[in-house]
């Protein structure tokens, strides 16, 4: 029976324990360039026993930040201090991971904390994209609706990225299909209204995200790591549901995906979330038991008896912690300390094992 802090093995890469530092924006860079609170966010959650730690959201084109000071993945130049931060993050012996993405019509926004609303041209803004030209909120504006040559580049964009993230020494990429961003945006039809290959059927929606995955294939060679986040349902009436998802993970196995991380909603302001702890976790259960592919659990777990009940009762492969991590960057040795687990803390803070 594994435990939360088994080993676990995928593809090139090897994790000490089942405990992820989920994706969490931080909204703090300058110009898509990472900085030192980013080396110090990531890097402390590694000290604290992580075995795999996600930087955030991470944009493929400037236009696909959700702010300003979002991080960036589309100048050569992103990538000299993220190599520091990966660098650092390896020496405490965790795994660096970065999540690739495009906000689409969710993009050019001010910052949560400076009110999260839309930023027109003159306050730093710029136009936004998506499939179809449908606002998420009523009150903004609408996007323009990519044309097929805007596809073609935005796909390049996600392999050019997936190659920096290479050179900065990422060991894990994750492509954010979830949350109404870009990619979540095609799939779902109530923001996709195409007519052409990319719009309509659910075959013809899920192709951007497999044309994605098979560039990103094409430089993220196997056995390299290769996670999706998806929203399993948008939690609206007629909306994207788990059966949608199990048919498009069963997709994505095959052509290279090795873990879907189950998430959900964020694709309209109509959605009604249940929202409690573990309330997303029969969509972890459910796809690793339909789709035989290793999945990660997210959304409001916070305690170590959590963590380790999910993986002891196989409903995940992964537990993925946004908020906890924010409060406790240490919280895997807490965590290992509570439920009685043998594991290495960091020379440098071994004196405090003993009170």
């Amino acid at each position: 029976m594994n435990d939360v802090f088994s080993a676990l093995k995928i593809g090139s890469v090897s994790l000490k324990n089942r405990l992820v530092v989920s994706p969490m924006c931080m909204y703090s860079a300058q110009n898509g360039y990472a900085n030192n609170w980013h080396l110090v966010h990531l890097g402390s959650r590694a000290v604290g026993g992580a075995a795999l730690v996600m930087a955030e959201a991470t944009a493929v084109s400037a236009d696909g930040r959700i702010t300003p000071h979002d991080l960036g993945l589309y100048e050569d130049g992103h990538v000299d201090f993220l190599k520091i931060i990966t660098e650092f993050i390896k020496q405490q012996g965790a795994v660096a991971g970065i999540q690739l993405a495009h906000a689409g019509r969710k993009a050019s926004h001010n910052r949560p904390w400076e009110g999260n609303h839309f930023l027109q041209p003159e306050e730093g803004g710029w136009q936004t994209v998506a499939p179809s030209a449908l606002p998420y909120k009523q009150n903004e504006p609408a996007p323009a609706a990519l044309t097929p040559n805007e596809i073609d580049a935005l796909i390049q964009q996600f392999k050019l990225a997936a190659q920096r993230a290479l050179e900065a020494g990422f060991e894990v990429i994750e492509i954010h299909a979830a949350h109404g961003y870009l990619i979540n945006q095609f799939l779902c039809s109530s923001s996709n209204l195409r007519t052409d290959q990319y719009g309509g059927s659910f075959e013809n929606r899920i192709r951007l995200l497999q044309e994605i995955v098979v560039a990103v294939r094409q430089v993220w060679l196997p056995p390299k790591p290769l996670f999706v986040r998806i929203s399993v349902t948008e939690w609206i009436e007629n909306g994207w549901s788990l059966n949608d998802s199990i048919a498009l993970v069963n997709e994505l196995k095959n052509i290279g995906v090795d873990l879907i991380d189950c998430s959900s909603g964020g694709n309209s302001p109509h959605q009604k979330i249940p929202v409690a702890p573990l309330y997303q976790l029969e969509f972890a259960s459910e796809i690793r038991r339909r789709c035989g592919i290793l999945t990660g659990a997210v959304g409001l777990i916070t305690t170590p008896e959590q963590a380790a009940e999910i993986i002891a009762e196989g409903s995940a492969d992964l537990v993925f912690m946004g908020r906890e991590f924010l409060r406790n960057p240490y919280f895997p040795l807490h965590a290992a300390h509570e439920l009685s687990a043998g594991v290495s803390w960091p020379v440098q803070y071994e004196r405090a094992q003993k009170k």
